[in-house]
This record gives C-alpha cells, sequence and structure tokens, in this order.
C-alpha cells in the first residue's frame, strides 16, 4: 500500500475545482436505472433519442426498456445472468442496454467488429446465454454457433429504427445488393426483434445491493487475453455523479449528445449514455464515423457536447469544407482514451471557438478518474484534477509502495467510488491490480504542485534506449509540430545490436511530401539526441481503437515479425 506523507483529506486539486464543483457527493444506493426512471417522469416528452428521421421521448424509452426486460424474462433471462449487446450506435443499443438492467441481468458490450477468437473469449469467458446483435452480423455469429455458449439470439435490423419511408428505402437497397443475410428465425432460440417491443407487461428489478455487477467490460487486450472488468451498479453511478458536477453548467433537460464514441467502449457507454440520461439529455447515435457525415450532423443538428478522442478532432480539421458548417453549437468537447497533441487543441480553438478539455480515465475505473475544469486553469500537457471522492497517488515504480513528492515520476495509483473490485474470474490479475483498495494503472506520470496531474507513458511503453527511458509520448508531440504531418507516433522496435531503438510511423498530410531526414532533422531540433527516431516510416494510416487510441504494440508487434523473419 502506498505510504502517504500527508493527510488523506489533503487533496490539493480540490482548491482548484470550479466553485460550483463539490468536494464531496452524496451517492444515493440503486440500481443504474434509476437514472432513466426519474428522466422519463421529469421529461417524459423530451427526445431521448433522435436517429435520422426517427425520434422517442424519454417516457417512450422507459416503457420500450421495461417491455422488452418483461420479454427477456419470459424468454428465461434470470438475474445476474450475462447478456451480450453487440450492435453499433442505435436507438436499439441504448433500449437493449436499460432492458438487459431492469432483467437483472449482467450486460456484456460486444464489439461488433470482433473476430472469431475475440468472440469465442468473451463469450465463453462472460458465460453469455443471450444475445442481442445486428442481423448484418448474423453470417459472422453463424459460423461459430457451435462453439458459444449463447441459448438465444435476438435480431434486430437498421430498419427497425427508421420511419417511413426510410425504413422502406433501407430494406430496398439491402435486399437489392444481396447483403441481407438469410436468418432462420424459429420462434425459439433465434427470434426478431421488434415483437419484443410489444405486450402489456412490464418489468424493473432492481438489485439486492447496489455493489452487484451491471456490466462486464471487457478490456481491449492489447497485451494479451483481454480481461472482464466487473463493474457494479455503484461503480457507474457514481461516476456518473461525479461527471455531472464537473458538467456543472450542463443545463437538466436541454442539451444534446453527439454519440460517436461507440457505446461498447466504456468512454462512450459512461460519457454518451449514462451521463446523457442522467441529465435527461437528447442522444444522437452515430454508428459509423465519417468524418464528413459528422459535420453535416452537427450543422443540421446542433448538438451541444461532442465527447471524443484526439483522432475524431484531428480528423474533422483535416476536412476541406469543414468552415462551411456551422459548429457554433457546440459548447462542450471533451477529449480522452488518448493525450491529445496540443497543435489539435489550439487549431480546434481556433477554427470553432470551442475548449476542447481533456480527461483521463481507465475502463477499471469506469472510467473517469481525472478532468480538467471547464471555466479554471487548464493547464498543456495535463490530464486535470482527480474527480470529487477520488484519492490518487504517484508511487515508485518498482515495488509501488512508496509516495512520491510532486514533481516526480512514478506509476499513477487510484482510489474511489468508481473503481472496480476486479477482474471476472481472474483472481490472479486482481490482486496485480488492485492492492490494499488502490488500482495501479500502469501509467507514468507525475503531479505537481497545485494536484495537476500528467500521464508521461504507459509503464509497459516506455522505451529503453542508450541507457535512458524514455517516453514515447514526448516524441509524438514533437512529431506533431511538424507542419506537414497529420499523424505520428513513436515506438521502441526491437534491434539485433542495439536491443531497441526509437522508430517513428508518420502519416503526411494529404499532397504533401516527407524525407526520413526532414523528420530526424526536425526532431533534433526539439529532443535530445537519445530521443530522437533512428527509423522512420511513412504510412496511409495507423493502426488504432475505435476510440482513437494508437496502437503501439501492434506496431511493434510487427517489428518483432520481421525480425523472426515471418
Amino acid at each position: 500500500m502506498p505510504t502517504t506523507r500527508e493527510p488523506r483529506e489533503d487533496r490539493p486539486w480540490t482548491r482548484h475545482y470550479d466553485p460550483l464543483v463539490k468536494k464531496r457527493l452524496d451517492y444515493r444506493p440503486g440500481p443504474l436505472f434509476e437514472d432513466l426512471d426519474r428522466a422519463a417522469e421529469k421529461h417524459p416528452r423530451r427526445p431521448a433519442v433522435v436517429f435520422q428521421n426517427w425520434k422517442i421521448t424519454y417516457k417512450r424509452l422507459h416503457i420500450l426498456a421495461e417491455t422488452l426486460a418483461a420479454n427477456l424474462r419470459t424468454l428465461g433471462v434470470r438475474p445476474g445472468d450475462r447478456i451480450s449487446i453487440m450492435l453499433p450506435n442505435l436507438p436499439q443499443t441504448i433500449i437493449a442496454y436499460f432492458a438487459a438492467l431492469k432483467a437483472g441481468a449482467v450486460v456484456v458490450m460486444t464489439n461488433p467488429l470482433y473476430m472469431e477468437k475475440e468472440l469465442t473469449h468473451q463469450l465463453n469467458d462472460a458465460g453469455c446465454e443471450t444475445m442481442i446483435l445486428l442481423d448484418l452480423l448474423w453470417p459472422k455469429i453463424q459460423a461459430l454457433r457451435d462453439r458459444l455458449p449463447i441459448r438465444k439470439y435476438i435480431l434486430t435490423s437498421i430498419a427497425d429504427c427508421l420511419a417511413f419511408p426510410l425504413n422502406r428505402l433501407y430494406a430496398f437497397k439491402i435486399k437489392r445488393g444481396k447483403q441481407f443475410p438469410d436468418i432462420p428465425f424459429d420462434g425459439e432460440r433465434i427470434l426478431p426483434w421488434k415483437p419484443l417491443l410489444k405486450g402489456n407487461a412490464r418489468l424493473s428489478v432492481p438489485p439486492e445491493k447496489s455493489d452487484e455487477t451491471a456490466l462486464l467490460q471487457y478490456t481491449g487486450g492489447t497485451t494479451g487475453i483481454a480481461k472482464g472488468v466487473v463493474l457494479s451498479h455503484a461503480n457507474l453511478r457514481a461516476n456518473v455523479r461525479q461527471c455531472q458536477t464537473l458538467f456543472h453548467d450542463v443545463g437538466e433537460g436541454r442539451e444534446s449528445f453527439l454519440c460517436v464514441l461507440p457505446f461498447f467502449h466504456i468512454y462512450g457507454l459512461t460519457v454518451c449514455l449514462n451521463l446523457a440520461v442522467a441529465v435527461g439529455a437528447t442522444m444522437l447515435p452515430v454508428p459509423r464515423y465519417v468524418p464528413a457525415d459528422l459535420l453535416k450532423t452537427i450543422h443540421e443538428k446542433k448538438p451541444s457536447v461532442l465527447p471524443g478522442a484526439p483522432a475524431i478532432y484531428a480528423s474533422l480539421l483535416s476536412q476541406k469544407n469543414l468552415v462551411k458548417h456551422d459548429l457554433s453549437s457546440l459548447r462542450y468537447c471533451v477529449s480522452g482514451s488518448a493525450p491529445c497533441p496540443v497543435e489539435i487543441l489550439a487549431r480546434f480553438k481556433e477554427i470553432t471557438g470551442a475548449d476542447i478539455i481533456e480527461g483521463y480515465g481507465l475502463t477499471e475505473a469506469s472510467p473517469v478518474t481525472h478532468f480538467n475544469p471547464l471555466h479554471g486553469v487548464k493547464k498543456v500537457g495535463s490530464i486535470g484534477l482527480p474527480l470529487p471522492d477520488t484519492d490518487c497517488r504517484i508511487v515508485d515504480m518498482d515495488l509501488g509502495t512508496i509516495s512520491l513528492p510532486p514533481g516526480k515520476e512514478g506509476e499513477l495509483v487510484i482510489k474511489g467510488p468508481q473503481v472496480t473490485s476486479g477482474y471476472w474470474n481472474q483472481p490472479d490479475e486482481t490482486a496485480s491490480a488492485l492492492r490494499n483498495g488502490w488500482l495501479y494503472t500502469g501509467d507514468v506520470g507525475l503531479m505537481d504542485e497545485e494536484g495537476y496531474f500528467y500521464i508521461k507513458d504507459r509503464k509497459k511503453d516506455m522505451i529503453l534506449c542508450a541507457g535512458f527511458n524514455v517516453y514515447p509520448r514526448e516524441i509524438d508531440e514533437a512529431l506533431f509540430e511538424h507542419p506537414k504531418v497529420l499523424d505520428a507516433v513513436a515506438v521502441g522496435v526491437p534491434h539485433p545490436a542495439r536491443g531497441e531503438i526509437i522508430k517513428a510511423y508518420v502519416v503526411p498530410r494529404p499532397g504533401e511530401e516527407l524525407t526520413k531526414s526532414e523528420i530526424i532533422g526536425f526532431c533534433r531540433q526539439k529532443l535530445a539526441l537519445y530521443k530522437v527516431p533512428k527509423e522512420v516510416e511513412f504510412r496511409r494510416e495507423l493502426p488504432k481503437t475505435l476510440v482513437g487510441k494508437v496502437l503501439r504494440r501492434a506496431l511493434r508487434a510487427e517489428e518483432e515479425r520481421k525480425l523472426k523473419g515471418e
């Protein structure tokens, strides 16, 4: 356990909260879906979801969730059962999510882009017996059926959330293009979505205790096999309350959230869905991110809140017709999942007039733990201040038992009501990550005298170069300063003679030409000599997660295979 050099009550960061942000919060016990109940009661006629030419109010969303929950019970779903939801951002995703919770089940959000190995691992590890999925994904699942624990499949179509005439036009387009899979509905194991939204019965089963599991959120698995993070109703609800107090200017029942981050990712689930419902906001789901389409949506639908990632903001800024779109409705732009380059923050503010406010989180913390003040001091490169009731320390990276003073780099550890109780069926992994209530993040950072935190890099991403520890993020920032660079990342790659060298992967801006010597020469002006990349590779794009985080380990794995001659 980290040894603290000051009383626990001394949290220097609280002195820099915005005046309306409470230092301590009251957390009412109760299920996560109580926020939907409250929104339906307070804002029954408020549009809850708007998608294309289709929309529903909070009252209707509440009824549909409880009707589906009752039908899930009829199908055999019992409290504690795990339900896989394998959908992109659609109205059905929101309905299914609350229906599963109201049925007393545990939600397992499943990435629609998962491949065979990932699907079989997650669904078997979680023990899912019911799956709600998009009909276009059926061929992928059908090929795996004999290897999955699923007993009931519920399939929905894009047309199910479109009004006339778009629903008919969509169905015609799919059938004409022969993209529509032949689904063998049998009324027992394979069922259509729409009939399950009908009926007079409604169900809402609160958990016996708030610490009962609501969600199994699987990590990306970039370091190995994905682990299921156990998040309770209390964890998720606490994080929503913490985010609410940070967004103290967000108006109850009058905001509109642009939901481009996937709901199946914990960042998108908490900030685009759970938080939006808690404040009675209208949700605008975006099932597929296309920068030009997103600009059009902002121009036409006038959202006020855009939770995003650096890759989203960078791609919007690169659109040639950006200035033709009115983005003035945006009041809050949030960035998480990866550090946002300073250049992007500045250019976005210059072009749109909106600040991008950076935060930090991780799946094991539901996920938000840090956030820059809305109106207070925002420090360049900082992830901001810990949320209310969130304790943070920087500890030594060897044993993780000694708290380090301000300005010293070490591993970030976190404690708070939003932190997981552990990993699903992984006692050893749980014991490694959670020690005496502290979550060991694996991120290298520091805290300044005022309580602002900075992330230098992932502990496992550090590059050992010429006897020095080099943090790739510092090199990334230097690369982004080059006017011809659109995207870039630095990676420590194995070298037969030197053990490890720094390699930069660079995506030039459209129409620009770059050379290796130009990049290396630029870095020499910005970095110490031992931090300058030795190799440069130009690419059209970089491998990223769906929320825009560059997969450094995927690039490193490529180099390792090359070294082995594979």
